[in-house]
């Protein structure tokens, strides 16, 4: 599709994944041709680069990172046997 191109593996929250798909339907039916999800985040994420000193995209990077280092510090603090009972429960329910 494009002269260079990757491939990336995202893992984004449910809600965000929600209102880029609503986004997706609302562009379809106002310019009355298909656009994908993989089009809108692609757009989403070309436009926020355009702003790189944009005090809002700042923001959400900085609290993104933030919850991403508690998250991994409260996961190292955890003793190692409630790590493995949480991880059969996830392989028994499907997670």
């Amino acid at each position: 599709m494009f002269e260079s191109e990757t491939r990336v593996l995202i893992i984004l929250p449910r809600d965000l994944v929600d209102r880029a798909r609503g986004l997706a339907g609302r562009t379809t039916i106002s310019m009355k041709l298909p656009v994908s999800l993989q089009i809108v985040l692609r757009a989403l994420i070309e436009e926020g680069l355009k702003r790189p000193t944009n005090p809002d995209l700042l923001a959400n990077v900085s609290r993104q990172a933030h919850t991403v280092r508690r998250i991994r510090s409260e996961a190292r603090r955890r003793p190692m046997a409630s790590r493995r009972l949480v991880s059969r429960q996830r392989s028994r329910s499907g997670s």
